[in-house]
């Protein structure tokens, strides 16, 4: 049996994957993530934080302590929109291959959507459908499109749930208007980009649609196996973006499925998930509690 780790490094978060691989078959050991935010300031800045960069590297420094104590022999880490854009990211991956040997493979747009289409595929099983799969990260939004098992096209375009929220949720709590404006400019956006709008089966995956999940089912302590399948209706999500709306952050943070440092980000990400629906002229889609690190895990373990 070998051990092995994946860090999937974002904008908003650090996932944390640990899984034994024994006769072409993975077993999930531990899940975890930190909500370190290295991709703060960095719209407007263009450059990673001093501060950012710090508390990340802390984060991942209490990863790499972790897989070393559940003497893990193999351990990969991806870089995502955050790193990829930031005009100063070598300086990021240079401290962690100096501070802990870790080299962070940075991936593209069109790599970063086949991974995660890959671990979608899971969730849905044999299909012949046509199926689109979105994932509202901090910094971006990706679109993947398939049918069944073949991946037909990607799209990852430059707008997740911290740009919107910093440009237009501006009052504590937002104000109707505010609420109006930012989901004005999300159609606009959305619509303009989004290059296929034809789908059988909507997908959703990442921290944000996880989120809006765990706050569905009230759910305290998350368990990824009442996530993973499950189906959020519109009705469900403008429910969710009243509540958020009608607090303030302090009063989110006792929401119950929602992780505190998620309260300020999940009303514009809840945002972003009703337009898309609502392009899409679709009144549910399935959640899916697996990622890029679990597609990672398919392409280099399993095939």
């Amino acid at each position: 049996m070998k051990k092995c780790a994946i860090l999937d490094i974002g904008s908003n978060s650090i996932k944390f994957f640990l899984f034994s691989v024994e006769d072409g078959k993975a077993k999930t050991i531990l899940e975890k993530n930190n909500i370190s935010r290295l991709g703060e300031g960095l719209l407007k800045t263009g450059i990673l934080s001093d501060e950012a960069m710090d508390r990340n590297i802390i984060a991942l420094k209490e990863f790499m302590e972790q897989a070393e104590k559940e003497n893990v022999e193999e351990i990969s880490a991806v870089g995502t929109m955050c790193l990829r854009t930031a005009q100063n990211s070598d300086i990021f991956l240079k401290r962690a291959k100096d501070e802990f040997g870790l080299t962070i493979k940075v991936i593209s747009g069109k790599e970063e959507a086949r991974l995660s289409y890959l671990a979608v595929l899971s969730t849905i099983g044999n299909t012949d459908k046509n199926i689109v799969v979105f994932d509202t990260g901090g910094g971006s939004t990706e679109f993947i499109v398939g049918k069944g098992t073949e991946l037909k096209d990607s799209v990852s375009l430059g707008l997740g749930a911290i740009f919107p929220t910093n440009e237009y949720l501006l009052s504590d709590p937002v104000t109707d208007e505010e609420l109006q404006n930012m989901l004005n400019h999300l159609m606009k956006f959305f619509s303009e980009k989004i290059p296929n709008k034809n789908a059988d089966f909507l997908v959703g995956i990442g921290g944000t649609v996880t989120s809006m999940a765990a706050v569905m089912h009230k759910m305290v302590k998350y368990d990824p196996k009442i996530i993973q399948g499950s189906q959020m209706t519109l009705a469900e999500v403008k429910k969710q973006i009243e509540m958020y709306q009608s607090k303030t952050i302090e009063e989110r943070k006792q929401i119950p499925g929602l992780q505190p440092k998620r309260a300020d980000v999940i009303l514009g990400g809840a945002g972003i998930i009703k337009t898309i629906m609502e392009i899409f002229q679709i009144e549910s889609f399935t959640i899916s509690d697996r990622g890029l690190r679990h597609g990672l895990m398919f392409d280099k373990y399993l095939k």
